[in-house]
C-alpha cells in the first residue's frame, strides 16, 4: 500500500499593502507597507533590513527626485515607525510613484513591482562603478512565497527574480537590464520544527518557476504603465 502524504502547509500571501501618504518639503509622496507579522524569513538588497533574517514588515517608500539624505536607513525606519510597524523590517525606496504598483500571482507565488525607468542601462558597461550611497532605486521587486526556503534557495530566488525582470524589460522594448539601484526583497515562510526547506528556487524549480512568472508579469505591467 502506498502511503498518502499530507499536502505541504502553505502560508497565505501577505495582505494587500497599505498605501500611505505624507508631505515632505511641500511634495506629496506615497509609500506601501506590508505587515507580515512573525514567521517570515526574508532576503533583500534593501538599504534597511538587507541581508537574510526574520522580518515582520516591508516598506517601499517614494522619495523626491534628487534625494540627498545620507541616512536613508534612518529615514525609512522613521517612516515605518510612524505608520505603526514594529520589529525588524525591510525598507526600500524609489523616486517612482509607488501608488501605481503592479501585482501578479502564480500558483501561490506573488510579486509586487514599482518601476520608473527614466534612468536605465546595462549592468556590464565600461568604466568604474561608484562606491558609497547612490540615488534611490527605481525598480523595486517584492516577492512572497508561501513555503520555507533554505539560505541558498533564497539567494537563488533573488537571481531568478532578476532574470525574470530583465526578460520583461527586453520584451517591453527597453534597452536595459535595469536601473543602477534596483532592489529586491523575497519573503518566505519560516520553517516549522523538523520541516524541510525547499533547497532550490531556480527558474526550473517548482517555486522558482512560479516566482519567475509572477515577477515577469508584474514587471511587464509596471514598466508599460509608466
Amino acid at each position: 500500500m502506498t502511503a498518502v502524504l499530507p499536502p505541504p502547509r502553505l502560508t497565505p500571501a501577505l495582505p494587500s499593502p497599505r498605501c500611505l501618504t505624507r508631505t515632505e518639503n511641500g511634495e506629496r509622496l506615497h509609500a506601501l507597507l506590508w505587515t507580515a507579522g512573525p514567521g517570515r524569513r526574508m532576503i533583500s538588497s534593501a538599504v534597511l533590513g538587507g541581508g537574510v533574517g526574520e522580518r515582520t514588515w516591508i516598506l517601499n517608500a517614494q522619495v523626491s527626485h534628487g534625494y540627498r539624505r545620507t541616512d536613508p536607513d534612518r529615514h525609512l525606519a522613521d517612516l515605518a515607525a510612524a505608520a505603526g510597524a514594529r520589529g525588524p523590517g525591510v525598507g526600500l525606496m524609489t523616486a517612482a510613484d509607488v501608488s501605481a504598483y503592479a501585482r501578479a500571482k502564480d500558483a501561490g507565488a506573488e510579486a509586487c513591482v514599482t518601476a520608473g525607468v527614466d534612468v536605465r542601462g546595462w549592468a556590464a558597461r565600461p568604466g568604474e562603478g561608484t562606491d558609497g550611497l547612490q540615488g534611490p532605486g527605481t525598480i523595486n521587486i517584492v516577492v512572497v512565497l508561501p513555503v520555507p526556503l533554505s539560505d541558498a534557495a533564497l539567494v537563488n530566488a533573488v537571481s531568478t527574480a532578476t532574470e525574470a525582470k530583465v526578460q520583461a524589460l527586453l520584451e517591453a522594448g527597453l534597452d536595459c537590464s535595469g536601473t543602477p539601484t534596483d532592489a529586491v526583497c523575497v519573503a518566505a515562510r519560516t520553517p516549522g520544527p523538523d520541516e524541510e526547506e525547499h533547497a532550490f528556487a531556480g527558474p526550473r524549480s517548482l517555486w522558482g518557476a512560479r516566482l519567475a512568472r509572477a515577477v515577469h508579469r508584474a514587471v511587464r505591467e509596471a514598466v508599460t504603465a509608466v
